[in-house]
């Protein structure tokens, strides 16, 4: 019964797991590119369209660049919602690391970030009294 059991766990192991890492991998392909933000809120308040007007963000092999903020970020397979560590290298973020969540649909990416660095959100969303900070972008036409 157990060695039953430890074979049917395992094959479930192996069906999921490359399944798991063709979705982040199939992610890290996808999110590379330049995006345009469409929206951004911040502690539950919508900013203005001037605050991030003519900006974009560009994501390569593991790195963004923002306006003078450059850093890394890492991809996390198995969360839920996804989950995304950046990491500032350059710029006002420089030495800081935000845990945050995303969502990739079609040409949409959405990302929220603890601007506090302490705790890695659990929902597309912002309230008053946090440092809580979600974007929407859209990708660039080429």
């Amino acid at each position: 019964m157990i060695s039953r059991l430890l074979f049917v766990l395992s094959i479930g192991f192996l069906v999921f797991t490359p399944l798991k890492a063709q979705s982040t991998e199939g992610d890290r392909k996808t999110i590379e590119g330049t995006w345009i933000p469409v929206a951004f809120e911040v502690g539950g308040v919508k900013l203005p369209e001037e605050a991030f007007k003519d900006a974009k963000l560009v994501m390569s092999d593991g790195h963004y660049a923002y306006q003078n903020d450059y850093g890394t970020y890492k991809l996390i397979p198995g969360e839920k919602p996804k989950a995304i560590d950046v990491s500032g290298t350059e710029g006002p973020n420089q030495g800081k690391t935000f845990p945050a969540i995303y969502e990739l649909t079609g040409d949409t990416l959405r990302i929220c970030y603890d601007l506090a660095g302490k705790t890695r959100p659990t929902e597309f969303a912002t309230r008053a009294g946090t440092r809580q900070f979600l974007a929407s972008y859209k990708r660039a036409k080429q």
